[in-house]
């Protein structure tokens, strides 16, 4: 079985990908094509419960808990917003929720996308991150329950 990687190295990859394009179009094309690859969320999770707060466009996260790690899918309306949805996935999806609880995810601003980003898209990014965070917590409490 091999070691998943840690999130501060995934976002390193993340950083390498994004340095390899020169202009922010192409970096919103591999955006985009980012999402693309995302696998789709089942219909039945797209509910109210489950839509981020805060985002201008749709999106719909759903996390579940096995063997210690957090797992997130998730989806969106709009194509640049699934793309950076998935980024987030991509990094932090599969690993423990202590580490994405304290996760700083320092590429979002190595890559320079808040800054090409526009208010709302960066306030959205913001919800998904606190998001994705929030469940982290509440399967880490989840978790200390059952032990207790």
């Amino acid at each position: 079985m091999h070691a998943h990687p840690s999130i501060s190295q995934i976002e390193e990859e993340i950083v390498e990908e994004f340095s390899l394009f020169d202009n922010w179009e192409d970096k919103y094309e591999y955006i985009i094509d980012m999402g693309k690859k995302l696998p789709p969320l089942d219909e039945m999770h797209k509910t109210e419960d489950n839509k981020i707060r805060g985002c201008q466009s749709a999106v719909w996260m759903v996390s579940s808990y096995s063997e210690g790690r957090v797992h997130y899918n998730a989806d969106s309306d709009a194509m640049i917003v699934k793309g950076l949805i998935s980024m987030l996935v991509r990094v932090l999806s599969g690993q423990k929720a202590e580490d994405i609880r304290s996760a700083e995810l320092k590429f979002i601003e190595k890559i320079d996308m808040s800054s090409h980003l526009a208010q709302t898209r960066s306030n959205g990014l913001r919800a998904m991150v606190k998001q994705m965070k929030l469940d982290a917590t509440v399967w880490a409490m989840k978790e200390q329950g059952n032990q207790g």
